[in-house]
């Protein structure tokens, strides 16, 4: 389990004690904080909870710079690959997702045929408390787009709680997507254009004490431009570089508690 954190203090203690169910140890074979060099005590908290624990069943990474969002997804993708573990699911720190939700999903993935199974805010069976209806809105609208855009159903863009198979991340140029919070975006675009199997799954997300690191019109204008370059630019956009900026290794470092 890949669990990305960046100054959430506050909420990464919910998180951790989410996998501390009996039920999620039991299919959970390791839990990677991958903490993006947080400014405030994210690092001391998880090291806090490793040294309670006193065994590796949660691991601490430390990203040699501040990579994104999206940056630390690479980070835990050539983790999982590197350690060759056959799934991986993602988790956000800051506490608006609940592991649980994947708990069936979790449970019977040796009989799963799909590639990913992605978790979805805005279809049935979902919940949102917290979200505006103009927020809800504008989510209904980019996942039609996109679903234009790339001939198959878009459930969501990139929600907190997401399960992939490692192998199908192999042939996926990942290194090239965005390190910004529009990396599932572009994932979501090239999983659709290669013919991954993905199933959407309803989740429950909430906001409470998280602080957004959303732009909404600068990132809405992003999401967009993504759209129409998976549908228009359609052979070029698996191996095109979409990064603002060339990143030459995404290294991380193991710390020992």
């Amino acid at each position: 389990m890949f669990i990305p954190a960046y100054n959430c203090e506050k909420q990464i203690g919910r998180v951790l004690a989410q996998v501390e169910a009996e039920w999620c140890q039991s299919v959970v074979g390791r839990v990677i904080v991958v903490n993006n060099r947080s400014t405030d005590r994210t690092g001391e908290v998880v090291a806090d909870h490793i040294r309670a624990r006193g065994d590796n069943y949660v691991q601490l990474l430390l990203n040699n710079e501040n990579y994104g969002l999206g940056g630390s997804h690479k980070v835990a993708f050539q983790y999982a690959v590197q350690e060759g573990y056959d799934w991986l699911v993602v988790l956000h720190g800051d506490d608006q997702g609940s592991v649980a939700d994947f708990r069936s999903v979790l449970l019977q993935r040796d009989s799963l045929r799909e590639d990913a199974v992605l978790g979805s805010r805005f279809m049935s069976g979902s919940q949102t408390p917290g979200y505006s209806r103009f927020r809800i809105f504008g989510n209904h609208l980019f996942n039609l787009l996109y679903s234009l855009c790339v001939f198959r159903p878009i459930r969501d863009l990139g929600a907190g709680l997401n399960l992939y198979r490692v192998s199908s991340l192999k042939d996926k140029s990942f290194q090239n997507y965005p390190d910004n919070l529009t990396f599932n975006c572009v994932m979501v675009c090239a999983q659709a254009i290669s013919g991954d199997q993905l199933l959407f799954e309803p989740i429950s997300w909430r906001e409470d004490d998280q602080i957004s690191n959303v732009k909404m019109v600068r990132q809405s204008i992003q999401t967009l431009k993504i759209a129409l370059s998976a549908l228009f630019q359609r052979r070029s956009f698996l191996k095109r570089d979409h990064r603002s900026k060339a990143v030459n290794n995404y290294g991380w470092q193991v710390i020992d508690v």
